[in-house]
């Protein structure tokens, strides 16, 4: 499956500013999972549920262990449907008519069967699991990056799937070439 040119920015990573007015997406990095005129769609990277790990949610919902996962952290992915999972993950899986591109090398899959395959011989190289997503309607995502809440940086598969989930917030600011220590608490001027 491609990634189509046209779904603006889908697969880019959201910086949130300091003084973002949500505390919900305090010092959040958000990879955009979906992106055109009449929604944006993203999972937040960088907070985690305390609560529940991976292997404590697989025997919840009863999904058939192979293999122990790791002990891996639940990402908080968003505020909406936070009863819902989300998956993103390495091409090398597919759920037909279930799995979304997200960019070259990243795949959205919310189904069951991707699940099944994490706790299989034979899981997604690299995967990552959210419940919840964040959620704009159309064009309030273009709003607030005109209102500088947000920065907006190219996708690293590091940011996404590493455990350094404190750090993630930081290196995303480097990766355009800005020094968290440099950034005033509140937001950006506009130009």
């Amino acid at each position: 499956m491609d990634v189509d040119e046209s779904d603006g920015l889908t697969g880019k990573l959201l910086i949130a500013m300091p003084g973002i007015d949500d505390e919900r997406f305090d010092r959040s990095v958000i990879l955009l999972c979906a992106h055109n005129d009449e929604h944006a769609m993203g999972i937040v990277l960088n907070k985690t549920l305390l609560d529940i790990t991976l292997p404590d949610l697989f025997e919840q919902l009863d999904v058939p262990i192979e293999v122990s996962p790791p002990d891996a952290p639940i990402l908080h992915g968003g505020p909406v449907g936070t009863d819902r999972g989300f998956v993103i993950h390495s091409e090398d899986f597919e759920s037909i008519g279930a799995t979304i591109p997200i960019c070259n090398g990243l795949r959205l899959t919310a189904t069951k069967e991707i699940l099944n395959a994490m706790a299989s011989t034979a899981p997604p190289e690299k995967c990552r699991l959210a419940l919840g997503y964040s959620g704009w309607g159309p064009k309030q995502l273009e709003a607030e990056l005109r209102e500088n809440v947000w920065l907006v940086v190219e996708p690293d598969e590091e940011i996404i799937f590493d455990s350094d989930f404190s750090g993630k917030w930081e290196r995303a600011l480097r990766k355009l070439g800005i020094s968290p220590d440099k950034l005033q608490g509140g937001q950006a001027g506009h130009a």
